[in-house]
């Protein structure tokens, strides 16, 4: 399978394939009649673990680290368990820090919406962020 038809059976783009093969995830074999790289039903597997993976928020070195279990044949679940729930730690840091952000976005329109325009001057390059308080 070429790199267009695996790309095209996982719904996602050559330069995905081109990425986890270039990372070492993937291991296709060059073809001896055209040296294009041939992917097997192996790398298809992988790489659609990887892909779901990445979908539930795993990072690059999670699934290095899952897949060298796999390697040594080892189970990766305690060490899956581990990491999504660090993931989900770090998503819940920065959910709560764009909540925080959206909040201030929101109290900006407030102040905003009744002040006038002004030019900028050589001390002020817009009052509306310069006079902005949390």
């Amino acid at each position: 399978m070429k790199v267009s038809e695996l790309a095209k059976e996982l719904d996602i783009t050559p330069d995905t394939v081109r990425f986890y093969t270039r990372v070492g995830f993937l291991t296709p074999l060059k073809s001896k009649s055209n040296g294009y790289k041939e992917y097997s039903k192996s790398d298809l597997n992988r790489l659609r673990f990887i892909v779901s993976a990445r979908q539930i928020g795993f990072s690059v070195k999670d699934i290095e680290l899952i897949l060298q279990h796999a390697k040594e044949r080892d189970s990766a679940c305690p060490t899956v368990r581990k990491l999504i729930e660090e993931r989900l730690r770090q998503t819940e840091q920065q959910f709560q820090q764009i909540k925080e952000l959206r909040n201030k976005m929101k109290k900006a329109i407030g102040q905003w919406g009744s002040l006038p325009d002004q030019n900028s001057s050589d001390e002020i390059l817009c009052h509306l962020i310069e006079s902005f308080t949390k």
